[in-house]
């Protein structure tokens, strides 16, 4: 075969043609694609770098929140335990001030109570006293016992005070005072003489007397001076004793 040159230049002429075209119509679009494709994988592996790092940022950001709030919760805890302790503290202060004062009130009223039973058995002892003196006395009672009555009172005559004196000297205007004589014996007339002297004598003005017998009196006298009183007799001072449980009600 021989070598023909201009074949060979025509050759070279349809390659470097054919060079020319392939890299006019495919080889730069390829580039281009191949180019674009870079970018945008480019594009996304930076965007996945960036979501990585936005994910890790968040991952942290939740990991130092979670710490943070297992933080807080354990100073909430705490919190919670000091005023669960302060209020415990306070409401055990407050049992027992009002266990002290309910103790307080139980052992007032315990006190009172046995006040109570003291007082009423002490008003039953004095009752029952003045009963029994009072059985006593009316069997013992006689018209001697009545007479030194009648003595003592007469004595104390003489040691009546300036205002008893007075009030009995000032008396009604009436021209006649009358005096009521009670005994529970009839009075000898001796000591009528003497009463009626005694009285006359402070009065220090026209009087009548009108004896009575009242055996209730047990012994003693009772006399009545208008709105005077006197007494000197077992019963009054019964009567005395048995107003004193009454007191100590």
């Amino acid at each position: 075969m021989e070598f023909n040159f201009s074949t060979f230049v025509l050759e070279i002429i349809n390659f470097l043609i054919l060079i020319w075209i392939l890299q006019r119509l495919f080889y730069k679009p390829v580039l281009a694609v191949i180019t674009r494709r870079k970018q945008y994988i480019d594009q996304t592996l930076a965007e996945a770098q960036s979501m990585k790092q936005e994910a890790e940022d968040l991952r942290q950001r939740y990991e130092n929140r979670q710490n943070q709030w297992q933080q807080e919760k354990q100073a909430a805890l705490s919190t919670l335990h000091r005023e669960i302790d302060a209020e415990r503290k306070t409401q055990m202060d407050k049992l027992r001030a009002d266990l002290e004062q309910e103790r307080q009130k139980a052992k007032v009223t315990l006190t009172r109570l046995q006040q109570d039973i003291q007082q009423q058995a002490e008003k039953k002892a004095l009752q029952n006293g003045a009963r029994f003196a009072g059985l006593l006395l009316q069997q013992a009672a006689g018209p001697e016992l009545e007479q030194r009555l009648c003595a003592m009172l007469l004595e104390h005559f003489t040691d009546l005070p300036e205002e008893c004196r007075l009030c009995l000297q000032t008396l009604d205007a009436e021209a006649l005072v009358s005096i009521d004589v009670s005994s529970a014996y009839p009075l000898p007339a001796g000591l009528r003489q003497k009463l009626e002297q005694k009285l006359g004598a402070l009065i220090n003005r026209p009087d009548v007397f009108h004896y009575h017998q009242n055996p209730e009196l047990i012994a003693g006298l009772r006399i009545d001076i208008g709105a005077w009183v006197m007494h000197a007799n077992l019963q009054h001072e019964l009567t005395g004793f048995a107003e004193i449980a009454h007191e100590s009600e």
